[in-house]
């Protein structure tokens, strides 16, 4: 018996057109499902994959327009990272991102990998690092 792998993160948005738009548009990432929940069928939910493929992690995003802005703290989630395979790739999904005007950190060096911090349109933290770490 063991875990495989991340399967999904789901987040809360309030404007799923406004998500979309940020994950698929600026970041390219391929809507790969939009229905209702399962559970809760008053809520759109958007499901976002990689290469047009839904083989890999999944992030999707439950639509409450209404509900009050999260607070950080024990229970909420800090940010999600996204992989690039190198440090060229990386600087240039900084100046792009730039470029279409999305506030991005420097890049820093963790010591094993680097990493940039964004914030998508509902102030999630978006992590975009290279590969690094090997922990096997």
């Amino acid at each position: 018996m063991a875990l495989r792998g991340l399967h999904h993160l789901t987040a809360i948005c309030q404007d799923l057109e406004r998500t979309t738009g940020f994950y698929r548009d600026v970041l390219g990432l391929t809507v790969v499902g939009d229905a209702v929940n399962d559970d809760d069928p008053d809520a759109r939910h958007v499901w976002f994959g990689f290469g047009g493929t839904a083989r890999t992690a999944l992030v999707s995003f439950l639509e409450y327009p209404d509900m009050p802005p999260g607070q950080i703290g024990v229970g909420a989630t800090h940010h999600f990272a996204f992989l690039v395979d190198t440090a060229v790739e990386q600087q240039a999904w900084l100046e792009y991102l730039r470029e279409c005007g999305v506030e991005c950190s420097e890049i820093f060096d963790r010591d094993g990998f680097r990493s940039i911090y964004l914030r998508d349109p509902d102030g999630h933290i978006v992590e975009i690092a290279t590969r690094g770490w090997d922990f096997s």
